[in-house]
């Protein structure tokens, strides 16, 4: 029986950079999309015989927006990488996509502006394009609303507007994606507990309602136009920052409220219909193997850690080169076992710890366990160990004392 393995496919791609955002993007044409697609599928050739006796289970777009590439490249993206691998026949491949990068160029006036800015073509109407993503072979939909809230929308630096999400979303259900999770963001500056209610019925009342959701808080990264308008003090009046307690709130409605509509949550900012968990994005959580190729993408492999080069000229010229490599000593392997594991609602399973590591979980953090547990911060059932409801809004404090 073949091993399996997850890939990540990354494309670093965007209209402009959202005003939260500090993942690697870049700038950009048709050109310089063009030969990226090939610098992957070069990529993808080689690093694949390496690898070409696996079985892959799940393939993710991620970016970036993957959405600006055309639905012929992610085909040839997706061929290419069926040379060397075997697909199961139920694999999980997901795209990211921005409603504002699938309708006809509805920032046509707005694209020149700017050094992350650049012209989008009009060779595709939304149908076209989205049903070409579905005949490549893209099965499940991941996409980028983050609010309901033209406002909200506006001040994160959004090149789309609800209705233009709205139109997306109905076109994707039109072409048969059956499967489509939309990303959220709370605690964003200005927003109340009414506003963020408003969302997440917005949502609710799609037709279909999606099968997954992620939402997340934000989070106010270094080197981001939030990060600068912060320090400036820009954020205050209408615009103040909710406050923890108010971030807090957000989060224990969101869990209430979506599992009175039918949603699991199995993650702490992920939640799911029966049946559609992100295969994907779990397999992250519980140290599946996966294989990161593009720019700056990272991998998991035989408990080594890769990560690709970030210059995106370099990579063009050669994608082979600038990876680097990092093997995870055993206790780091302990660590990211129980830092990723409390991430979910599952826990951290103490049968499967020592089936990885020949030892128990408590052999290393007794004392930590009991501790969290005696604040109420974790539960302990002898057979996994969890976050507690209190603990889940502690997630970070409680993980970061499992470091060894």
């Amino acid at each position: 029986m073949m091993d399996e393995l997850m890939l990540y496919l990354h494309v670093p791609f965007c209209v402009r950079k959202c005003h939260y955002c500090d993942f690697l993007s870049a700038v950009h044409n048709a050109e310089t999309r063009e030969k990226y697609v090939q610098a992957l599928c070069t990529e993808l050739r080689t690093r694949g015989k390496e690898y070409s006796g696996r079985i892959v289970t799940s393939v993710f777009f991620g970016g970036g927006t993957p959405s600006l590439l055309l639905p012929a490249q992610i085909s040839r993206i997706l061929d290419t990488a069926r040379g060397p691998f075997v697909f199961s026949k139920d694999a999980e491949i997901t795209m990211e996509c921005n409603p504002g990068t699938i309708h006809a160029n509805p920032m046509e006036g707005e694209a020149n502006r700017g050094k992350e800015c650049f012209e989008v073509e009009q060779n595709h109407d939304e149908e076209k394009k989205l049903a070409g993503y579905r005949t490549a072979g893209v099965n499940r939909l991941s996409i980028g609303l983050q609010s309901a809230n033209d406002e909200e929308l506006k001040l994160l630096g959004r090149i789309h507007d609800y209705e233009a999400f709205l139109e997306t979303y109905r076109i994707a259900r039109k072409v048969g994606f059956a499967n489509v999770n939309i990303d959220l963001m709370n605690a964003l500056p200005g927003q109340t507990m009414k506003s963020w209610r408003e969302t997440l019925e917005h949502i609710l009342a799609l037709t279909p309602p999606p099968e997954h959701l992620s939402v997340y808080s934000l989070i106010m990264e270094e080197g981001t136009t939030f990060s600068e308008w912060n320090s400036q003090g820009k954020f205050t009046g209408k615009l103040q920052i909710p406050s923890e307690e108010l971030d807090r709130e957000m989060y224990a409605y969101t869990g209430k409220r979506l599992a009175q509509a039918g949603y699991q949550q199995y993650e702490i900012s992920n939640y799911a219909k029966e049946g559609y968990l992100c295969r994907h994005n779990f397999g992250y959580w519980t140290r599946k193997e996966y294989l990161g190729l593009g720019l700056g993408a990272a991998s998991l492999l035989g408990n080594v850690r890769y990560a690709n080069e970030t210059d995106l000229q370099q990579y063009l010229e050669d994608p082979l080169a600038g990876r680097s490599e990092q093997p995870l000593s055993r206790e780091e392997q302990m660590e990211e076992f129980v830092f990723l594991g409390l991430r979910t609602i599952r826990g951290v399973s103490r049968k499967e710890f020592e089936q990885c590591f020949g030892e128990s979980v408590d052999a290393y953090w007794s004392k930590v366990i009991q501790k969290n547990v005696a604040d109420g911060l974790l539960t302990d059932d002898g057979e996994a160990i969890r976050l507690s409801a209190k603990g889940l809004d502690l997630g970070n404090y409680v993980s970061a004392q499992f470091l060894l």
